[in-house]
């Protein structure tokens, strides 16, 4: 095994950090920043994540409320409830935990959010705004990762970025962010020729496939920044599931910097969903 050279990139302290700026923000408001959650089904994935949310959210002073609704909800109910959560002005975010059951067309359920309130970042409105360069509602993990490189002063101006990944959730607004932050970005993906030759050409490595270990140490030019988006179960030689990422542990011997699995992008990802209801809040009672 590989000796560790790379300084970790910690989620927690980070989080914290946002946190407590998000903390800050909300008791400067007339009333606490309402956050809606709604989940179809008892997922168990889905289930966790929500909890986690609704916690965190209470803890920094958010009020939070969560629509546990059958997983036979009709899509036409569920238009139905986001439509009242939209029209209630108390209600500052809307979140729609993904993924919905397959009787449930996932697009028209996010388009139907108001943009002001799609804390998630995923309404075209708030995409095409983002592209454009303009203040928005962002995407969590990918704006979660600005926020933990900027913590660690990793420099992201005028580095060459590679983004191994082209999902909607994190690929694109992550391209668009960079780009943003004056960066020169390459999107890789299953396409790509010679993968190992454009991610080694990364200042700014960002793995986020869903593959575990895609990202080996020959992938990695020496010194450059790793984040691992990838949060891959799988089983130990002890027979139990443990969490891995897409970058294999080698990689800590040749990168200068990388984020763990677990306990590096994810604890971002919440934490960036409460600013993002902070944000929506603040905007609305501007309005």
């Amino acid at each position: 095994m590989t000796a560790t050279t790379a300084r970790i990139l910690a989620g927690p302290p980070a989080a914290e950090a946002l946190l407590a700026s998000v903390r800050a923000r909300a008791a400067r408001l007339t009333s606490p920043p309402t956050l809606v959650m709604v989940r179809l089904g008892d997922d168990p994935a889905s289930v966790s994540y929500v909890r986690g949310k609704d916690r965190k959210a209470r803890e920094v002073g958010l009020r939070s409320t969560v629509h546990a609704l059958p997983e036979t909800t009709s899509q036409a109910d569920l238009l139905a409830l986001i439509a009242e959560l939209n029209a209630d002005e108390s209600v500052s975010g809307i979140l729609v935990q993904l993924p919905l059951p397959g009787h449930v067309n996932e697009e028209a359920v996010l388009h139907a959010i108001d943009p002001r309130k799609d804390v998630d970042g995923f309404h075209p409105v708030n995409v095409g705004e983002l592209w454009a360069g303009r203040p928005t509602l962002t995407p969590c993990t990918p704006a979660g990762i600005m926020f933990l490189l900027s913590h660690y002063g990793v420099p992201v101006a005028g580095q060459r970025a590679v983004i191994v990944g082209r999902s909607h959730i994190v690929g694109r607004p992550m391209a668009a962010l960079l780009l943003n932050a004056d960066a020169t970005v390459t999107v890789a993906h299953s396409r790509t020729r010679d993968l190992a030759a454009v991610t080694r050409e990364a200042d700014l490595l960002i793995a986020a496939v869903g593959r575990p270990h895609l990202i080996t140490p020959d992938m990695v030019g020496p010194g450059a920044t790793v984040v691992d988006v990838g949060i891959n179960r799988v089983l130990g030689p002890d027979g139990r599931a443990h969490l891995t990422g897409d970058v294999h542990p080698d990689v800590a011997g040749v990168a200068g910097a990388l984020t763990p699995v677990p306990g590096g992008v994810g604890p971002m990802t919440i934490a960036q969903l409460l600013a993002n209801t902070v944000t929506a809040a603040a905007r609305q009672a501007a309005r």
